[in-house]
């Protein structure tokens, strides 16, 4: 008996189960393309966006060294956007149109980025635990089944590690300093780390995407796997740093060798999620208005490369 041809779709699965890369020019399943853009367009978005709550601290950071390292950071998150908008594009996604979805709503971005950042601690703890969470999310895409968004991640991953230890440090710094300042890291520890475990997801449960993209291994852990990574790293670190977990539920549980921990509050990701976080409006506002404003620089940008084609072919 002969057996019969696979399906464009089953050896398309056949490639993913033997972790070959895809590539922009290899066959794939419509439902696979429209998956990695809302992903890697919603990544890019959130590089982009993640950019204000700091930048809005550089002109206020305590030392010109710190001054330095700040902006040094947010020039890298740009970076990141770019690096995951030109990933998209690879996968027949306009960067104009990624853009579009942005500004009118219809596009998300990660829902911690909808949160005011109050004082300086805020910039370490966005450092330590926001990126922390990001570097859990982010290297495993490193081996994720789309190779142009892959090899993107690679270089986003080490950036990403030196942030953290940057919010580490100021947090080390200010643990050990005046106990105004110990106060303020711990105040800026009670105001994320909430919001941080909200980062990784709804609960599997409740999730209509993750088993699907982990069939694919567009993902390679489930969000409640990536969470409880999370507290397992974390808590020590807080530790070290003689800070409290907000979060009275938190206990050491030896049959599974991770911790315990108190319930998100979903009804508040799904609030934020559907644009009513604290700053979500100011937040949209800042990109439209970046957008608007940036318009005369894309049209000499144009303009210019046309005027140097034109002076190509003469």
């Amino acid at each position: 008996m002969e057996t019969a041809e696979l399906t464009q779709e089953e050896q398309f699965q056949t490639r993913i189960d033997a972790d070959v890369r895809i590539e922009p020019k290899d066959w794939m399943p419509e439902a696979y393309r429209k998956t990695l853009i809302r992903q890697i367009s919603q990544h890019a978005h959130s590089e982009i966006v993640g950019m204000l709550p700091e930048g809005n601290w550089i002109t206020r950071a305590p030392s010109l060294k710190r001054k330095a390292i700040l902006l040094a950071k947010v020039q890298d998150e740009a970076g990141h956007g770019l690096y995951l908008y030109s990933a998209a594009e690879t996968l027949g996604a306009s960067r104009d149109q990624m853009l579009a979805d942005l500004h009118s709503g219809k596009a998300k971005y990660s829902s911690i980025f909808n949160y005011p950042t109050l004082s300086w601690a805020d910039m370490g703890t966005i450092g330590w635990l926001v990126d922390g969470a990001a570097i859990l999310n982010q290297v495993p895409l490193c081996r994720t089944s789309y190779g142009p968004y892959a090899r993107a991640m690679v270089r986003v991953c080490k950036e990403e590690s030196f942030h953290q230890r940057q919010g580490f440090e100021i947090m080390q710094t200010l643990s050990e300093g005046t106990p105004e300042q110990k106060q303020m890291a711990q105040e800026a520890l009670n105001r994320w780390w909430w919001p941080t475990l909200m980062m990784f997801g709804p609960k599997d449960a409740d999730s209509p995407n993750t088993e699907q993209s982990m069939k694919w291994r567009i993902k390679r852990f489930t969000n409640d796997e990536l969470r409880q990574k999370f507290v397992d790293m974390m808590v020590p670190q807080a530790e070290f740093l003689g800070l409290t977990v907000p979060d009275e539920k938190l206990r050491w549980n030896e049959a599974k060798q991770g911790y315990d921990f108190g319930e998100v509050d979903w009804a508040e990701f799904w609030d934020v999620v559907k644009g009513n976080g604290p700053c979500s409006r100011e937040r949209l506002q800042a990109r439209v208005d970046a957008w608007n404003e940036g318009e005369w620089v894309r049209e000499a940008a144009l303009a210019h490369a046309a005027k140097r084609s034109a002076r190509g072919k003469v």
